[in-house]
């Protein structure tokens, strides 16, 4: 079965939970989690939070409420991703440090966003469709493009970036 070892908070919908992978998470209320996703363990999804499809939220990544990640967001969760050893053998578990990554309250992550392991993306912070994350997004930012600047400001994102 896809989905093991799972903490489901009240209310979760998990759309065609046999093309999902789930396991050793928690997933808060009312959060919603659509086909395709792979949450690994060790992640924590807030309550009312809107996963969609083909994302992947791998261990260490932490998402507080109110969250909205869009189709094919991809979080990392190694700064020196390798293989194998110095030695040449495959890499294990001992081998490398997981990084933690915090997405705060309310924010919201376009679509085919990377967020590089580490950062933080602030409460109310929009990134942009297609963004890389390789910084901390200020809260109320809107972040966008390779790597993922500054581009506006969500309480005023009619007038753009001079209102920062």
């Amino acid at each position: 079965m896809p989905i093991k070892d799972v903490s489901l908070g009240k209310g979760v919908k998990i759309f065609q939970p046999d093309l999902v992978n789930i396991y050793g998470c928690q997933i808060g209320d009312e959060s919603r989690v659509g086909a395709f996703v792979e949450i690994q363990k060790g992640a924590t999804i807030g309550s009312r939070c809107k996963i969609s499809s083909h994302s992947f939220i791998c261990e260490a990544v932490t998402i507080e409420d109110e969250v909205f990640i869009g189709h094919g967001v991809m979080f990392t969760n190694d700064l020196y991703p390798r293989a194998t050893t110095d030695d040449g053998y495959l890499q294990g578990a001992e081998d490398w440090t997981v990084t933690p990554t915090l997405v705060k309250r309310r924010a919201s992550i376009g679509s085919n966003a990377t967020i590089v392991a580490g950062c933080t993306i602030g409460e109310n912070a929009l990134v942009g469709a297609g963004a890389v994350v390789t910084r901390d997004v200020p809260p109320f930012a809107i972040v966008a493009g390779v790597p993922a600047r500054v581009v506006g400001d969500t309480r005023f994102p009619e007038t753009g970036k001079e209102e920062l």
